[in-house]
């Protein structure tokens, strides 16, 4: 076969497709030192031939048909660019290839599952892990495999938007925030350069917020109270009800009480910094009614460690939709109470009392203070108001329970 003045302009797609074989190999010429060699059994491959630094080498840019003539030719003004830098395009090739077997590895799944394991080591609450990785799932059957450097952020709106499409905007925007998390994380241990996730910042639906329903009038308080003292469920339900009435702590944080962390001479529950939301300890003065309460249960160390251990499994506490659940029994609607609604209970009824300093509240609350100077001297100041204010607040219920006269505080002594 015979070339003539059309190799010169290079080759047409028809002319490699018609390349026969020979008994050894041969080059096909095209232009700008491309070409394809023919190899005897008829296989067809794209090379250049290029000297780097006193050396003579070749780099493969693929095979026919695999790699058409205008692709063959895009591989080789790439690699002249690199040549233009004094970049060796083969080793450049090798880099690569290395980099794409990182980032096949480096997939959202599996950088999830470290950030999981990170913040797991650094002491990260039971809820918090659990409700994290439930979000992270939602995302995995659309991008858990993909490598984590190469999601776009569109790929990752479509992936929250089936979320937004069921109507569950809240899940689908704190699954955004889930994402930035391992986005960040992928920075921070150069899988990726950018959070995407931060991108997609108002892209979903955001309805009003509603706030967890809770009864805040002394009449329907007064009212729950005595309910609760009806309760016919199991008799650890109720007393774990009857409890978070007095100490308005987050449900989660009832359900992981442990005998151990009580100190019934001092008065004093003090809850671990890991079992806390804002992952700091918190302390919670016990009065009397609380004492009582306490004493109500049986405690065998060797039976459980938990106040409200769980009916299937005494290494677990009770189930967190259990206070829920008994509030269903005793006819209260979710839009009406849940176990959260303790806390904004007492929040409303104390404030409205006029007496009791509001960052004392919000401290007894464990709400968190930006300021670290100013919260560790809250936690001082206010310690003695909210021995008293707890006690007072036991009291307090224990007058709506039976329907008298609201008691005033009494600022002479600290409820002992």
């Amino acid at each position: 076969m015979t070339y003539g003045k059309r190799q010169k302009s290079g080759l047409t797609a028809a002319w490699v497709s018609r390349a026969k074989s020979k008994d050894k190999p041969y080059k096909l010429s095209d232009r700008d030192g491309l070409y394809l060699l023919v190899e005897p059994a008829g296989g067809r491959v794209w090379r250049m031939n290029y000297r780097i630094y006193g050396k003579q080498k070749t780099i493969t840019f693929g095979r026919w048909p695999e790699l058409l003539l205008g692709e063959a030719r895009e591989r080789l003004l790439d690699a002249r660019r690199l040549l233009a830098k004094g970049v060796d395009p083969v080793e450049q090739a090798k880099l690569d290839k290395i980099a794409r077997t990182l980032a096949a590895a480096h997939t959202f799944e599996a950088v999830a599952a470290e950030w999981l394991d990170k913040i797991i080591a650094e002491g990260a609450a039971a809820m918090t892990v659990k409700k994290a990785r439930w979000l992270l799932a939602k995302l995995y059957p659309a991008i858990g495999r993909r490598p984590i450097r190469e999601i776009t952020a569109h790929e990752l709106l479509l992936a929250l938007k089936k979320i937004e499409a069921t109507k569950r905007y809240d899940t689908a925007n704190r699954a955004r925030t889930a994402a930035s998390q391992i986005f960040r994380y992928a920075i921070a241990t150069a899988r990726t350069e950018r959070d995407i996730a931060s991108d997609l910042r108002g892209a979903l639906a955001t309805p009003k917020t509603t706030h967890r329903a809770a009864i805040t009038t002394p009449m329907e308080a007064g009212a729950l109270l005595r309910s609760i003292d009806d309760y016919d469920g199991h008799p650890l339900t109720g007393t774990a009800l009857r409890l978070l009435a007095h100490v308005f702590v987050r449900p989660g944080e009832l359900r992981w009480a442990e005998f151990s962390e009580f100190d019934l001479e001092r008065r004093v529950w003090t809850i671990p910094g890991h079992k806390m939301k804002m992952r700091r300890p918190h302390a919670v003065p016990l009065s009397r009614q609380v004492i009582a309460i306490l004493a109500e249960i049986e405690h065998d160390s060797g039976y459980s460690p938990f106040l409200f251990p769980s009916l299937r499994a005494l290494d677990r506490p009770m189930s967190d939709n259990t206070i829920n659940a008994a509030l269903r029994r005793l006819g209260y609607a979710k839009d009406q109470m849940t176990g959260h609604g303790f806390r904004a209970m007492a929040a409303t009824l104390l404030n409205e009392m006029g007496c009791w300093n509001p960052d004392a509240i919000e401290r007894q609350l464990a709400h968190a203070d930006g300021n670290s100077i100013r919260r560790a001297y809250a936690r001082g100041q206010y310690w003695e108001e909210r021995v008293r204010m707890m006690q007072h607040w036991s009291d307090y219920l224990d007058q709506l329970r039976v329907g008298a006269k609201i008691l005033r505080p009494q600022f002479g002594h600290s409820g002992s």
